[in-house]
């Protein structure tokens, strides 16, 4: 999930959520959903700034946290906000995220040293042209959004391919998350994403992972309703030892917890 803060400044052009982002709206959500741990990730409104991740992160029990970081910081630094919780670092290369791939080796090689992970957001459309460098990397990697395919994807598309290539190779993770991202079936069930999640759970229950998303900060209207994602799990992963390993066993091993 994000914090989104007023009282920190965002970068110009920052994207605010259409929904309020503030610490006491999530406990609300965190108590209704029955969550006990949190992953802050750094929102890219506030670009390499990560105070009010960190001023978040002080006051959740539990947390840890995956930060936006310049090219130029100091290993000192990278350790800093290791002793403090963070467990990777962000790379959201869609528009407005503010990072490029060209820095993608020298930092993936600079945070492995802390046993840190890359966080990656980018076109489903990609996978066949970057798994190659994705594999190469010296950390392990998160894929958010289950691929952020636009729309169904056909069971011998190249990019579905690669992506279960990197998976397979067992230091790739998939964030079960956002299906309405590329979506045209649609609420409540997305059932065309989720057709995706649920054969990533059956090929690897044992590097996925859930989130949240809140608050979408890349919608601006017909929210989801929060409880209901949570409930969409059930239906991609239908036993209950790949549930716990989704919703318990696989963060405590990536995070850390």
């Amino acid at each position: 999930m994000h914090i989104y803060d007023p009282a920190y400044q965002a970068l110009p052009g920052g994207n605010f959520p259409a929904l309020s982002g503030a610490l006491a709206d999530y406990r609300k959500l965190q108590q209704r959903l029955g969550l006990s741990r949190t992953v802050v990730v750094q929102a890219t409104a506030y670009g390499a700034d990560n105070s009010c991740t960190l001023a978040a992160m002080a006051q959740l029990p539990d947390v840890r946290g995956v930060a936006i970081v310049a090219t130029a910081v100091s290993d000192a630094e990278i350790g800093r906000l290791n002793a403090l919780g963070m467990r990777g670092i962000r790379y959201h290369l869609l528009p407005g995220g503010g990072v490029t791939w060209d820095s993608l080796v020298t930092m993936a090689a600079r945070v492995a040293g802390f046993g840190w992970h890359v966080q990656l957001q980018f076109e489903g459309l990609e996978f066949a042209a970057r798994a190659p460098l994705l594999a190469s990397l010296p950390c392990d990697i998160v894929i958010d959004h289950i691929g952020r395919f636009r729309g169904p994807v056909a069971a011998d598309d190249a990019n579905w391919a690669a992506l279960r290539r990197l998976v397979d190779g067992g230091r790739c993770w998939v964030k079960l998350s956002a299906p309405y991202h590329g979506s045209r079936s649609g609420p409540p069930y997305y059932e065309d994403i989720g057709a995706l999640a649920r054969e990533l759970v059956r090929a690897a229950p044992e590097r996925m992972l859930w989130a949240s998303n809140w608050p979408h900060p890349s919608l601006k209207s017909n929210f989801p309703d929060d409880a209901g994602l949570l409930d969409l799990l059930a239906e991609w992963a239908s036993s209950e030892a790949a549930r716990q390993r989704i919703l318990v066993d696989n963060p405590a091993k990536l995070y850390g917890f």
